[in-house]
């Protein structure tokens, strides 16, 4: 696992890089508009199906837009498909996936409503050794802010139903656009109960 992340950190981190720097914060912000409805003006989602966008890294959102279109182009064969998503994304450029996720990347993220446990924490921050499931921590960091430059999102304060629905769809296979598969091997050593104590823990982090 620490060579497939390794190599991942590597490989992604110029591709990245570019991305983000390609975007218009002041473009984008034009361009949230279509947004708002589900995400908030601000990328701060009121609904808890929807994720916040706020205070996401840029590369990451430009990235999900990227594979939400892949998924629609390709009857979900790739890419990451949503019903709802697909349709949002069919008109947007690479340039406009840049510009929005320049926008919601200098948005703050609202804090989150939920309460983490112990064994949440424990589980996030220590992994189960015996189960080889690696710590959340290590690539989203003890505080859930995600490492930009290897393309792991920032978690904390997310929407526990939406963090629940992810882990559920890496679970069954479902959403597969993580790369060498790192979130679906984790997930589907993963219960019901886990997951729940997860959300909850990565919803909790500030």
């Amino acid at each position: 696992m620490n060579k497939i992340l390794l190599s991942l950190l590597l490989t992604l981190s110029a591709l990245n890089v570019a991305i983000a720097a390609q975007g218009n914060v002041e473009t984008g912000k034009a361009k949230s508009a279509m947004c708002a409805a589900c995400h908030g003006g601000d990328g701060n989602s009121l609904i808890p199906m929807y994720p916040k966008l706020a205070g996401q890294s840029a590369n990451y959102i430009a990235k999900q837009l990227a594979d939400f279109k892949k998924g629609a182009t390709s009857a979900g064969k790739e890419g990451r498909a949503d019903p709802i998503m697909a349709g949002m994304v069919m008109a947007l450029s690479e340039q406009d996936m840049a510009d929005l996720g320049a926008y919601y990347a200098t948005q703050t993220r609202s804090a989150g409503a939920s309460k983490g446990d112990a064994s949440g924490h424990a589980l996030y921050v220590g992994g189960d050794v015996e189960r080889k499931i690696p710590a959340c921590a290590g690539c989203h960091g003890t505080s859930g802010k995600g490492m930009a430059a290897a393309g792991f999102p920032s978690l904390a304060a997310q929407q526990t139903v939406y963090l629940k629905n992810q882990l559920v769809k890496f679970r069954s296979g479902s959403r597969a656009n993580d790369k060498n598969a790192i979130m679906r091997n984790i997930a589907t050593e993963l219960s019901d109960s886990e997951i729940d104590a997860l959300a909850q823990q990565i919803s909790s982090l500030k």
